[in-house]
């Protein structure tokens, strides 16, 4: 069997869920996430008061744009100073730009050139954060611990989602865009000392044979970066196949379910339902993976779960019942929410410590710069042919990501570090 052990393990010790530096560094992840999402409300709102309905779309999208250009050269900042030093800095700055934007909008009315400034600059911190978040897992837990980890990280998110938007709410009904942006930059305030404090390691690097020459310049590591995702039997395999099934799955799940609710006559409270339904779905395919920490046959799991989890997003456009609809979405988010974090973790062993920014830019440009493409095309193909056979079609061509499992030895091999005893 393959085992994915690029990442040296620390010696034994606790547990991730019982390890006082991992719930340190966790509680740094969540204020920031939360940061983000009541900084995103925050933005929308305030543009509502200063702009129209067009203008407030432009300034909530232009920050997507440096995110998505600037995201692999982010891999690379991470990879050559170190995703520590990137993620306290990003952080940092987030807090200094929130709090100066909540200070310039209590004293005077800038405009909305404010607004899209503000937007641009932290859709640049974001490409930068985003490659180096990513990279840190490894550097805090041994390789035995990273399932675990990752499902500690996502029940981090889902609580962001759904603490976020009232906090945000709350923020903007008391004080307005002021106080939610002091509340956003405070959220980052907090992270930094957290981040601080949290003690990292620094991996050894691998003897790996896919790894390609090192490089001087920025360019030729970046491009040393592409080609060692490209060359490693495990590693560039899951990378594709996460990207056709987010390609697949985007559009359904993001689309596709308003759509599907307005066309069923189930309202915004179906959509709730079956949303809320692959998100319980996911937070509990996470609350598993914490506790138990290990999932043997690690390469097989992720393949089926990504089949079974495209299948039931596919489904769910075909059935008439919101009952069934949200039953499968529960469903689809448990097998979906496995499926995730078994190739985070598989990936995040396999890489060569040196290239773990390169890769996890690869990976989230993915899902936040290529998957939104997928948007129109799902709208354009469902106007066209009708909800069922696009949400089949789509669903189809996200297990396309299960095939290149099937034909990778690597990835149908692959297991996870077993849990290290003292």
């Amino acid at each position: 069997m393959t085992t994915a052990t690029a990442i040296t393990a620390a010696p034994p010790g606790r547990p991730a869920h019982r390890d006082a530096n991992v719930l340190r560094w966790l509680t740094a992840y969540a204020a920031s996430m939360l940061g983000d999402s009541v900084y995103f409300l925050a933005l929308g709102f305030a543009a509502a008061k200063a702009a129209s309905p067009g203008e407030v779309g432009m300034v909530l999208a232009v920050g997507a744009v440096p995110r998505a250009a600037l995201m692999l050269g982010g891999g690379v900042v991470a990879d050559r100073f170190g995703p520590r030093r990137v993620v306290i800095g990003s952080d940092a700055v987030r807090c200094v730009l929130i709090l100066a934007v909540a200070a310039t909008l209590a004293l005077s009315a800038p405009g909305l050139w404010l607004l899209v400034a503000v937007a641009l600059v932290f859709g640049v911190v974001d490409a930068l954060f985003m490659p180096a978040v990513g990279a840190l897992p490894p550097r805090i837990v041994a390789a035995d611990q990273l399932v675990r980890l990752q499902g500690m990280r996502a029940l981090v998110i889902r609580c962001g989602t759904i603490v976020g938007p009232p906090l945000g709410g709350l923020a903007m009904g008391t004080g307005g865009a002021v106080a939610a942006f002091t509340v956003a930059g405070g959220l980052f305030a907090l992270s930094v000392p957290l981040l601080v404090a949290t003690r990292f390691r620094e991996p050894a690097a691998a003897d790996d044979t896919d790894a390609p020459a090192g490089a001087d310049t920025p360019w030729r590591e970046l491009l040393d970066g592409l080609r060692y995702v490209r060359g490693h039997r495990l590693v560039g395999p899951l990378v594709l196949s996460g990207a056709l099934c987010e390609l697949g799955l985007v559009g359904p799940l993001n689309i596709g379910m308003i759509l599907l609710t307005t066309d069923r006559g189930w309202g915004s409270a179906g959509y709730g339902w079956i949303i809320g339904a692959f998100g319980a779905g996911a937070a509990l395919s996470a609350l598993l993976l914490t506790v138990r920490g290990r999932v043997p046959r690690a390469g097989q799991v992720q393949i089926g779960t990504l089949f079974a989890g495209s299948a039931a997003l596919g489904l769910i456009g075909t059935t008439p019942s919101l009952a069934v609809a949200v039953t499968v979405a529960l469903l689809g988010g448990l097998v979906c929410g496995l499926c995730g974090s078994l190739a985070f973790a598989l990936v995040q062993t396999a890489t060569d410590p040196r290239y773990l920014g390169r890769v996890s830019a690869v990976m989230s440009l993915s899902g936040f710069g290529l998957a939104p493409l997928a948007y129109p095309l799902f709208g354009v193909a469902a106007a066209t042919w009708g909800l069922a056979p696009v949400f089949l079609a789509s669903a189809a061509f996200g297990m396309l990501g299960g095939v290149v499992g099937l034909l990778a030895p690597a990835v149908r091999t692959a297991e996870l570090p077993r849990t290290a005893r003292p």
